[in-house]
Formats: C-alpha cells, sequence, structure tokens
C-alpha cells in the first residue's frame, strides 16, 4: 500500500489538513529520498508552482463537458466519435462571437478516449491509443486544432492514478509477482501488499501470496507513485498530448494516488504540475477531489479543483435556485474564494451542476418550475470556470434511479436531427427527452437552450464577472443579494432574485458601487427608477 512515511511533515499552510493513512507490509517502501515531506522540499514545490505561471489567468471559460461515446455519432454504429465533435462545432462555437449562432463554448472536456474494455474509458489499457471506435489520433488533432482556430480550449480526462488489468504494465506486474522476479522493472509499478488489509480494496494476483490496490474495482488497480518510474511515465504521458495541443486536463480521482493520505496526495500533485509547467507554462489544469472543501482547499496549492459543495441535489447553486437565501450564497463563494487564494493567489472556483458522476440537474432542477433557468443564472454569472455538463442546456434527463448505473448518467444527446448516437451499454432510462430537442429548442425563443445561450453572451459582454474581484452585496432584511466584480479598473454588480415575487432594492445602500444602469436582464424582467431596483421573480440582473 501506499505508505506515509513516520515521519511526515507538511508546510504550515497544509497543516491543518494533513492526514496519514493505515501502515502496510507492501515491500515498496520509497528509500530513495526523492519525495520526502519535509518543509523545504514543500515550500519549493509551491513556490516554483506560483512562479512557473498563473493557474487560470486567461482560463476563466465556459467549458463544456463531453461524454464522447453519447454526444454525436458520425459514422452510423450509435457511438459518439470526435468526429462527431467535429461536425458539431458550430453548435458548440462557430468561431464567429457575433453570429449569434452557436453556444459560444470557450473550451470543451473530452472524458477518456484511450483504448479501454469498457464504454466509460476510465480503465484506459493503453495511454497512447485512442480507442478506435471514439476515431483516431489524427481526428484528435483535427479538433484541437479546429477548436483553437475559434478560440477554445481542450482538456482530455486523465486517469493516472489506476489503469485496466488490461495494460500491458499491470500483466508484466502481475507475471513479476508470480515468478518472484523482483528485478523485474514492472514488480513495483502497481500498489501491492503481502498482507491485503480492506478486502473490499484488495485483489489477490494470482498465482502469487500478494496483493494489488484497487479502490475502485478489481479490474482498476492503482498505480505505485513511490515509484520513480511510474512517475516519469505520467509526465511523459501528460507532454505527449500537450505537444500534441491539448490546453490541459481533467485529473480523475486526483486523492486517490495516495488514498487516505491528503497530505501526500497533495505533494504529489505540486511536484506533478511543476514538472508539467515546464512542458506547458500556461497550461489549464482542474482536478476532481470529491469531498468536502476542507479537504479540497489544500490541493488549490498547485491546481484548480471542481467545487462539489456548490453540485447536485443538495448543493449550494440548488438549494439558493429553489427561491433560497442569495446572500448566504454570496457570503460562501466570497469565504471560498480567501481560502482558495491563501493556498495560491491565482486559484479560482470551478463551479459545475452536475457531471457524468451524478444524476443529471433536469431531475432536481426542472424547467417547468424555473429552477433549471435561475439555476444556469447562479452558476454561469460566476467567477471562474464554469463548466456545463452536455445535454444541460437542452435539460437531458437521467439518473442511477432502481438500476443503481451511471450509464444512465450518460445518455444520448438529444438532437432532433439525423444523428445515430445511441445510449450507452447498461442504460435503462426511458424519459430523458421530456424537455425537448436541440432542434426544438433552438426554435423557441424561451427554451431553456436559449437561455443558456443568452448567460454565456452575457458573461462573455462583462469579463468582469469571471475575472474580476468578488465583493458579495447584502440586501438586508431579503434574500435577493449578488456580488460587485471589478477588473482592470471596471466593476459590474450581478444582482439575483430567487423568489416567485418581485423584490424592490435601494442601490443606495451600496455607494460605492454606483450603479446606475442596467446592462442585462436574465428572467423575467426588471427596472431601475433613481436608485431603486425591480427585480422580478426569478430573475438576475446585471448593472454598471
Amino acid at each position: 500500500m501506499k505508505r506515509v512515511l513516520a515521519w511526515i511533515m507538511m508546510i504550515a499552510i497544509l497543516l491543518s489538513f494533513a492526514g496519514c493513512g493505515n501502515q502496510n507490509n507492501t515491500g515498496k517502501t520509497d528509500t530513495s529520498g526523492k519525495y520526502p515531506l519535509d518543509e523545504k522540499r514543500n515550500e519549493a514545490v509551491i513556490n516554483d508552482a506560483g512562479k512557473a505561471s498563473d493557474l487560470n489567468v486567461g482560463n476563466a471559460n465556459i467549458f463544456y463537458q463531453i461524454f464522447v461515446g453519447s454526444f454525436s455519432d458520425s459514422n452510423g454504429d450509435g457511438t459518439g466519435d470526435l468526429r462527431g465533435i467535429i461536425n458539431r462545432m458550430d453548435y458548440l462555437n462557430d468561431g464567429n462571437p457575433d453570429s449569434g449562432v452557436s453556444l459560444g463554448i470557450e473550451g470543451i472536456w473530452l472524458s477518456p478516449i484511450f483504448i479501454s474494455p469498457t464504454y466509460h474509458k476510465y480503465d484506459t489499457s493503453d495511454y497512447y491509443k485512442i480507442d478506435p471506435k471514439f476515431g483516431t489520433m489524427e481526428d484528435l488533432k483535427e479538433l484541437v486544432d479546429l477548436c483553437h482556430a475559434r478560440g477554445v480550449k481542450v482538456i482530455l480526462d486523465l486517469v493516472i492514478n489506476h489503469t485496466s488489468t488490461g495494460h500491458p504494465w499491470f500483466k508484466a506486474f502481475t507475471e513479476a509477482h508470480r515468478s518472484g522476479n523482483t528485478a523485474d522493472k514492472y514488480y513495483n509499478y502497481y500498489s501491492w501488499a503481502v498482507n491485503a488489509g480492506n478486502p473490499g480494496t484488495w485483489r489477490n494476483i494470482s498465482g502469487s501470496a500478494d496483493y494489488y490496490e484497487c479502490n475502485f474495482s478489481g479490474d482498476m488497480p492503482e498505480l505505485n507513485y513511490d515509484n520513480e518510474e511510474v512517475r516519469q511515465e505520467m509526465v511523459a504521458l501528460a507532454k505527449y498530448y500537450l505537444d500534441l495541443g491539448v490546453d490541459g486536463f481533467r485529473f480523475d480521482a486526483a486523492k486517490y494516488i495516495y488514498y487516505g493520505q491528503e497530505s501526500r496526495n497533495v505533494e504529489f500533485w505540486n511536484w506533478y504540475m511543476v514538472e508539467l509547467r515546464k512542458i506547458k507554462p500556461d497550461i489549464y489544469s482542474v482536478a476532481e477531489v470529491w469531498d468536502s472543501d476542507g479537504v479540497t482547499i489544500p490541493y488549490f496549492s498547485s491546481t484548480n479543483c471542481f467545487n462539489f459543495s456548490m453540485a447536485q441535489v443538495e448543493g449550494k447553486i440548488s438549494q439558493t435556485a429553489k427561491a433560497g437565501d442569495v446572500n448566504a450564497l454570496t457570503s460562501y463563494v466570497a469565504d471560498y474564494i480567501a481560502q482558495i487564494k491563501s493556498q495560491n493567489p491565482n486559484a479560482f472556483p470551478v463551479t459545475f451542476i452536475a457531471n457524468h458522476d451524478t444524476d443529471r440537474a433536469a431531475g432536481f432542477l426542472t424547467v417547468a418550475s424555473g429552477h433549471a433557468k435561475m439555476a444556469a443564472n447562479l452558476s454561469i454569472l460566476m467567477p471562474g470556470s464554469t463548466f456545463i455538463y452536455y445535454g444541460e442546456e437542452i435539460g437531458l434527463k437521467g439518473s442511477r434511479g432502481g438500476a443503481n448505473t451511471d450509464a444512465n448518467r450518460r445518455l444520448s444527446m438529444f438532437w432532433g436531427d439525423d444523428d445515430t448516437v445511441k445510449d450507452p451499454i447498461g442504460s435503462t432510462y426511458d424519459s430523458a427527452r421530456t424537455n425537448g430537442s436541440v432542434a426544438e429548442q433552438k426554435a423557441n425563443g424561451d427554451s431553456l437552450y436559449n437561455h443558456y445561450k443568452k448567460l454565456i453572451m452575457i458573461r462573455k459582454a462583462n469579463p468582469e464577472i469571471a475575472c474580476g474581484t468578488y465583493e458579495p452585496l447584502v440586501v438586508e432584511g431579503s434574500k435577493a443579494g449578488g456580488f460587485l466584480s471589478t477588473y482592470e479598473g471596471k466593476s459590474v454588480a450581478v444582482l439575483h432574485n430567487t423568489s416567485m415575487s418581485a423584490v424592490q432594492i435601494d442601490l443606495s445602500q451600496f455607494a460605492d458601487a454606483e450603479l446606475t444602469k442596467i446592462v442585462a436582464i436574465a428572467g423575467a424582467g426588471a427596472k431601475l427608477e433613481g436608485t431603486v431596483l425591480t427585480i422580478e421573480g426569478q430573475t438576475s440582473v446585471v448593472l454598471r
């Protein structure tokens, strides 16, 4: 098992978040001295990470998450593919910011595209080969070039904590253990133990007394990051795709490098991101650390992370959109920004409502109630990067349900044309289409799709929202509220009314803001008479 050294120390900035795991006889303790968690080394790593480049300056983008196999099928085999995304680029971003035709997406996150035995591809068998069902390396290069020509970033989903059991490394690892060949290069490529510990996360290596670690399933063995060669393999992997032109990565399961040992995980990502910034100083990176803010925030010393506290049915966006207190949300966001900037001054939030691992937002934020549009207001008119899960903009549904399968969360996009993309293997959900297709919603000016498109246009027209400072504007005695954002000497205010009824706000209480005009409205309507702003129910307003 990946172990904590007995003398672990973290620098003061990470001390309150330090953790350690149980020790096991792994037969692979790192004795090289290359990765001690001492104060001097960590200080150097964090300083280097900060000096290498801003974490996300110029990267406060609207991203669109694409589950590749479910998005668009170009060849009629029922599986979405890279060529399908190329064919749909005019839907995402047509390259003309003034056309008002496309969504205006500024970045895309591709789910894993590497060859794999499963439909979801989160268990790669070869990091250097694209699954033939998805296309070729030439298709990926063409997509990247097309995106860059339209000002769109491309990030790949990189799963580096585990592989599939079909990976050549794992096959060589198991053979080395069966034969007892400790000199074999691959003998320590994966995390292993003589004493298995928790049988739920360990599997016997057939023909051997040893066990390998597998935190997700027996088909997903965990790599050993105490091994210098494994670390360098992953630097080389990232370099390959950065050299090809991708802008960065979404790092899957970032806290599983050394599961249960948060300080060691943070140390690893500090090291890894320094290495990657040597290759591409302006790399875009976002990590999946699915945990509380207290666990997640230390990772910001090297990479931005998704904010899970804001997401899903019980998240702060959903709860606020359902007539919740905007002032509580803005207070939380301000505190959150302060905490992540204490780790790195260039960090900022990465917001989403739902993704491929959660039930779809349309199931808990319905279109009919107005909650879907209000949640979109809160999410898109938010600082930092915002991620939209494909189909969210048309209210595509899907949940695990009684079948308890994630395939139901990854259903095929509903284009409403002759696209032949089908639902993934194992899906059982049968009512994902109830809010209408892309074609239908494009023709309906009041549709959720057109609301998303409008919000993205508002955000782009007011860059202060994404890139500026964040100062809550608290409305006393009301659940309405918002924030003031300043960037390059200019300020805008965003105010939200999540209730069903109109509210009046006297802007004179925000004397320092000097707000004199409405520049955008997302919702039922608003008007400004003197200093009194009236905002209709379920409406957001941008003022200057």
